[in-house]
């Protein structure tokens, strides 16, 4: 049974929120949900985009304080300007990916084969990295330098992958690179906002044309609904990483996608691809 667009739109919404800016792929999540709810055509992948503005914003609050001082510091303060370059840095292997090849990417691996696959092997790399840990040499993103943000940028060109994870690719990568948790999670935050503003931004552009007067309700809600798991999201992985490392999400990505290759074995779920 189709449930009404209101609360398909609450629930991609709490989903975006709670696994854009955690380790686990928050599209490899909408994918699968969206197939569930059957909520995957032009609209629902129009939708996707939108909530996706509202994770943006919740980041953006979190982190207000340090937008404000870039943003008054970059006509005095160096540091400023050299923190804004490193994103943009990072931000542009992604973006000539994108540009170039997130047409065939759509076409070719937004299926629950590629998330099942990225979810798994995803998992793995995390306990192999987890295992092989170093003493960090980068404690702060103030202290990153531009070659360092290319190497997290070509880092998160993986995440074009569907199920890879675009903060689990970026944290991941920082941890191998020498930054310290709290570093590298915190760069793939702020690293997030224009990836997926841009990345939002040009969607809309190109498919906006399908989005309706009487849809604005239920997308309101998934906007609201992601804005706020967002919010707790992020605060919640700041808190967690002060004790603890990146095992547990490895294992959750592992064991969902042995459900998911369950079911679909099973035939409890026709999953496409």
């Amino acid at each position: 049974m189709l449930l009404p667009d209101w609360l398909n739109a609450l629930i991609l919404g709490l989903v975006e929120g709670l696994t854009e800016f955690l380790p686990v792929s928050s599209t490899g999540h909408l994918i699968l949900v969206g197939e569930l709810l059957k909520f995957n055509d032009d609209r629902g992948k129009l939708f996707e985009v939108v909530i996706q503005s509202g994770a943006i914003l919740a980041v953006c609050w979190e982190y207000r304080r340090k937008l404000v001082e870039l943003l008054f510091g970059l006509g005095h303060s160096r540091q400023a300007r050299r923190f804004v370059l490193n994103l943009i840095i990072a931000f542009l292997p992604a973006g000539i990916v994108g540009f170039l090849a997130g047409k065939a990417i759509k076409a070719h691996l937004f299926n629950s084969a590629t998330v099942t696959t990225t979810f798994i092997l995803g998992g793995l790399i995390i306990l192999w990295v987890e295992r092989r840990q170093r003493p960090p040499r980068v404690e702060s993103i103030d202290d990153i330098d531009w070659r360092l943000a290319l190497k997290l940028g070509l880092f998160q060109t993986l995440a074009m992958i569907p199920g890879t994870s675009r903060s689990g690719a970026t944290i991941i990568g920082g941890l191998l690179l020498g930054l310290s948790r709290r570093a590298a999670t915190e760069f793939s935050f702020f690293l997030a906002i224009p990836t997926l503003f841009i990345a939002t931004a040009y969607d809309l552009y190109k498919t906006g044309g399908i989005l309706h007067a009487e849809d604005l309700s239920a997308f309101g809600i998934g906007f609201a609904a992601a804005f706020v798991s967002a919010f707790l999201a992020v605060r919640g992985l700041l808190r967690y990483i002060g004790g603890h490392d990146f095992t547990a999400f490895a294992w959750y990505r592992i064991a969902f996608g042995l459900i998911v290759l369950s079911t679909a074995h099973y035939g409890l779920v026709a999953w496409t691809g």
